[in-house]
């Protein structure tokens, strides 16, 4: 959709009757001016376009979070998921004072904005043109309305395909955790950066010091072998399983990053994939998210390798 810029007509009258604006002398300074306004006046209308379509919350309803009670929602007949994030708020959750509930209780309180919800929920990312949906983690705050799509989000994160049976996000629950208060203490004092970055705020340098563990299973197949990394990222890197990954968490150095992927079903033949890096105090060192085509597999790839090589060189 193409943006067209209007100026109200009494600066740009102002601006062709100055004097100065004919003199051949002073031409290029009127002409920077006029630029000038063009750009305050397409930034404004750009964060106006901005605050009505993002779910982000407001700065005021940013500031209400340290006064809620986070309610951790369980799902139905989902135990393996109610397992892992009760485990991980009971023993990673300082922020508020929190509650689980169930989805009756939730359906009681989401229009109650005393209360900010940790809860589980499925959609497609960026209407995704192969009708593939993700189950998101997501972190908002009580609204009128009910509708957990306008509910104001502090923060969402894909943690698999929906409908996927497989267990393998364990491992990155409790970081998750961890990252969702650091993720509220940044939207206080850089929220605006947030706005236009995403998630992608959060891509980092310091990968050179840190060993990098990458899950073997969820690499593309022009990255999966320690030979095709080294043509890109020349920095230490471990290929290994989701169970290895687990107990490196566990066991392992402070200093080790690890890998998290979500992508769609490998019969899907469309969708898109999620690559993220964390350290196990829950701070995000890279985020990247793209549509899967058959010259671009799914899976952490050379770019992805590229990327983070480029942040630490």
């Amino acid at each position: 959709m193409k943006t067209m810029i209007f100026m109200p007509s009494k600066l740009q009258n102002r601006i062709m009757q100055n004097s100065t604006f004919n003199n051949p002398v002073t031409r290029l300074t009127a002409r920077r001016l006029l630029k000038k306004y063009i750009l305050v006046f397409s930034l404004a209308l750009f964060c106006l376009w901005l605050s009505a379509n993002a779910p982000l919350a407001s700065k005021q309803q940013i500031s209400m979070f340290k006064n809620s009670k986070t309610c951790v929602v369980f799902e139905d007949g989902i135990s393996f998921y109610n397992g892992c994030i009760k485990d991980a708020v009971q023993k990673y959750w300082k922020y508020t004072d929190y509650e689980f509930i169930d989805q009756k209780e939730f359906e009681k309180r989401r229009t109650d904005s005393k209360y900010t919800f940790i809860v589980l929920a499925d959609g497609a990312y960026d209407k995704d043109p192969g009708g593939i949906s993700y189950s998101y983690i997501n972190l908002v705050l009580g609204d009128a309305s009910g509708n957990l799509t306008r509910m104001p989000e502090y923060c969402s994160i894909p943690i698999s395909y929906s409908g996927d049976k497989t267990t393998d996000y364990d491992y990155v629950i409790p970081a998750i955790v961890k990252f969702m208060q650091i993720h509220i203490k940044n939207l206080e004092k850089d929220r605006f950066s947030i706005s236009l970055n995403g998630l992608k705020y959060y891509n980092k340098t310091g990968f050179k010091d840190k060993e990098l563990l990458l899950n073997r299973d969820k690499i593309a197949s022009n990255a999966d072998s320690p030979e095709k990394i080294k043509t890109a990222y020349p920095y230490v890197v471990k290929l290994i399983s989701t169970e290895e990954i687990e107990k490196a968490i566990a066991t392992g150095p402070a200093s080790a990053l690890f890998h998290f992927h979500v992508g769609p079903p490998k019969d899907a033949g469309a969708g898109k994939c999620f690559e993220m890096i964390f350290d196990i105090e829950g701070n995000m060192y890279y985020y990247n998210s793209r549509k899967i085509t058959n010259d671009n597999p799914d899976g952490f790839n050379l770019k992805d390798f590229n990327n983070i090589r480029k942040r630490n060189s």
